[in-house]
């Protein structure tokens, strides 16, 4: 084919060559791969494909070049929208409303129904909330929520104590207990609710870095800013993927078409405003092990800060080398220096401060 459409080996395609291959092979095409195809052919002035760009499409591949291609020129989308295809299969219709509910292009939307297969399915969120929360607190615990009164809550090897802060393990252990059947309800409906669906679009990588950037930003947000408090809970991450995808919906209000979405997002934000306030009141409620207070709220807060960072940057760039996007870098090297900065922190500060910390459990 590179040789009968490229005989120089330039690496570029004439659009008329082009058009020409569409139309004696686009029968054979899925209509919307080759809607796509003809917005690429409409899009570029210069006469010219670039031939890794069709490759990249023909292989499902999306690469930052052919994106800008099909966003500089007029793309050409027929006037049938995804949103308004009929027969589909309940599991068609679950990936068109995953794609309506996540992504603000309908090119986005349509490339993500035609590619999406379901392999690997959503394992990582569907782990973390059955796996962590509910064997290991049930099982091994013989409980299915550690509450703060309960006897072994400090003896735990897995929440974050500000005496066992050498213990590494434990800025990302402490997700897998949480104080309260209340704590535990709110971040499992939101992590099932908002992150299954954002990892069928961008993939269990992304979406567990931003789950465990937040996990980790919490704790240690945590051990600079209250530095005598534990923390349990998966708030942080669950927060940064929340804040994540509420940001990109507001900063692409137009372009979302997801239903009831001004309720959706109220209904978001109030559950998560009513277990902050609640981690605040119980932060500063008599605790049931003086001197050791109740666990600490400063972890979402340090989800949330990951979420509207990096979390807003994974979701806005769909299916794009993040490496090739300046916002990445930056926000990246800015989360790099927090850890690093909380890391020496928690080695020189709370020996120089002379903290009162409560005894290890």
């Amino acid at each position: 084919l590179l040789s009968q459409f490229d005989p120089d080996n330039t690496g570029y395609i004439s659009t008329e060559k082009f058009r020409s291959l569409l139309q004696r092979h686009g029968s054979e095409l899925d209509p919307h791969k080759l809607e796509v195809l003809l917005a690429l052919a409409d899009s570029n002035s210069e006469g010219r494909i670039c031939y890794q760009d069709f490759v990249n499409l023909m292989s499902n591949k999306r690469s930052n070049s052919f994106r800008q291609a099909i966003l500089q020129g007029n793309r050409r989308l027929c006037s049938k929208a995804l949103l308004e295809e009929t027969g589909l299969s309940l599991s068609q219709r679950l990936i068109r409303h995953v794609a309506y509910e996540t992504l603000p292009r309908e090119i986005d939307r349509k490339w993500y129904y035609d590619s999406y297969t379901c392999c690997p399915p959503p394992w990582f969120m569907i782990t973390i909330t059955i796996v962590a929360f509910f064997l290991y607190n049930g099982v091994v615990l013989d409980r299915f929520v550690l509450q703060v009164t309960h006897p072994l809550y400090l003896k735990n090897a897995l929440l974050y104590h500000p005496q066992l802060r050498a213990q590494a393990w434990r800025y990302l252990t402490y997700i897998f207990m949480h104080a309260g059947i209340e704590h535990l309800g709110l971040n499992v409906v939101l992590q099932l609710l908002v992150g299954v669906p954002l990892e069928m679009v961008h993939g269990a990588a992304r979406i567990s870095f931003v789950y465990v950037a937040g996990v980790v930003a919490g704790s240690l947000a945590v051990s600079v800013a209250d530095m005598t408090a534990p923390v349990v809970g998966s708030s942080g991450g669950v927060y940064a993927l929340v804040s994540a995808h509420l940001a990109n919906i507001v900063m692409n209000w137009s372009g979302m078409k997801c239903q009831f979405k001004l309720l959706r997002m109220a209904v978001a934000l109030i559950c998560m405003s009513f277990e902050f306030g609640r981690a605040v009141w119980l932060r500063f409620h008599p605790s049931a092990y003086p001197p050791c207070p109740h666990p600490s709220f400063v972890a979402h807060l340090g989800g949330v800060i990951v979420g509207i960072t990096l979390g807003v940057i994974i979701l806005r760039n769909y299916e794009q080398r993040l490496q090739d996007q300046t916002l990445w870098w930056i926000f990246l090297s800015i989360y790099v220096i927090f850890v690093l900065f909380a890391i020496f922190w928690n080695i020189f500060a709370y020996s120089l401060l002379d903290l009162k910390l409560p005894p290890p459990p």
